[in-house]
């Protein structure tokens, strides 16, 4: 028996780096031996010596030393997918082509599993699987309670090329928002860089010395007085909860129903959300990734704009403050 096992890489794994790969088909092998074996000439592609970082072709053979590879071949980790499961993830598709699925993710869903989270949207893509069994990848993350557009891509080359378009901001992400109080400037933009809270690891807090670098473009569209508005936001950076912590602690204008960043309440403030407490509306946060516009992944020269109509829940908060839920411009038109 041969002391070594080749591999050939698969048409979909194009363009992942080989540390990646390896992960992915030789899952018990620990990085650190990865590493190790990659710089003794171990692990070799198509015959060559390289390093981890080393991007893939499809074709190409991978030389691994058997040792270190499974007789018994794996089979990636099956979900229970249900009959209910397949109608549920069908229902939120609002584009789709051979390159790229785009859903309207619900709110209160989250996108990938954790400890306490059984149910998410990674869980069930198996519905979306073509004849080969590939799965689609996700390329871009949501909050759980973040209702809206979500990008998946039928293969690693789409997923590539999405990720260098959000790598370089040729994104334009429009979340639609109900801020509370309405902001003093009616447009702008916050630069306010954001790190993570040393007392809570899951808020975000900004931080002008120690902070990444963060930029949020934003207009109002139309307010309700001084009580409420109708607010898109163009988030320039994808930091974690960007929009949110801009809103509240930069813009002073918490999102409506953000129980984790709220702006400082003064006695105006108090007034006014004892106001809204009064009012028939959505029982969740009001932020929603309402439209996306970038280069198509593989068909060069078209250009996605993509939009997800607004939950019936929302439709009903924008409708009792008098804003327009069927709102078509582009708010941000004259920005670059």
């Amino acid at each position: 028996m041969s002391e070594l096992q080749f591999i050939k890489v698969k048409d979909d794994d194009d363009g992942q780096r080989l540390e990646r790969w390896l992960k992915k088909y030789v899952p018990d092998m620990p990085y650190f031996l990865i590493q190790k074996l990659l710089r003794k000439g171990q692990i070799r592609v198509d015959g060559k010596r390289a390093k981890p970082e080393t991007r893939i072709s499809g074709g190409q053979e991978i030389k691994i030393p058997r040792f270190y590879v499974s007789d018994k071949k794996r089979e990636p980790k099956k979900h229970k997918i249900t009959e209910e499961d397949i109608i549920f993830m069908r229902s939120l598709v609002i584009y789709e082509d051979e390159d790229i699925i785009a859903l309207n993710k619900p709110y209160g869903l989250a996108v990938q599993g954790g400890t306490n989270t059984k149910r998410h949207i990674d869980g069930m893509l198996e519905v979306f699987q073509n004849e080969e069994g590939v799965l689609p990848r996700l390329v871009h993350r949501l909050d759980k309670d973040t209702s809206g557009i979500l990008l998946l891509a039928r293969s690693a080359k789409a997923a590539r090329e999405i990720g260098f378009t959000f790598k370089n901001r040729e994104v334009r992400k429009i979340y639609w928002s109900i801020v509370t109080p309405t902001p003093e400037l009616l447009d702008g933009s916050i630069k306010a860089p954001i790190i993570k809270s040393t007392g809570d690891y899951e808020k975000m807090v900004i931080d002008e010395e120690e902070g990444k670098f963060a930029m949020t473009d934003y207009v109002v569209i139309e307010s309700a007085g001084r009580a409420a508005a109708f607010v898109a936001f163009w988030p320039r950076t994808g930091r974690t909860h960007q929009i949110r912590v801009h809103a509240a602690d930069a813009l002073g204008s918490s999102i409506l129903g953000d129980r984790k960043y709220r702006a400082v309440q003064d006695e105006e403030c108090k007034l006014i959300e004892a106001d809204l407490e009064g009012m028939d509306l959505a029982k969740r946060l009001h932020l929603h990734a309402y439209r996306l516009i970038l280069p198509h992944p593989i068909k060069r020269g078209k250009t996605l704009d993509i939009t997800a109509p607004l939950a019936p829940d929302l439709v009903k908060s924008w409708k009792n403050f008098g804003f327009n839920h069927k709102y078509k411009q582009d708010p941000f038109a004259d920005l670059d």
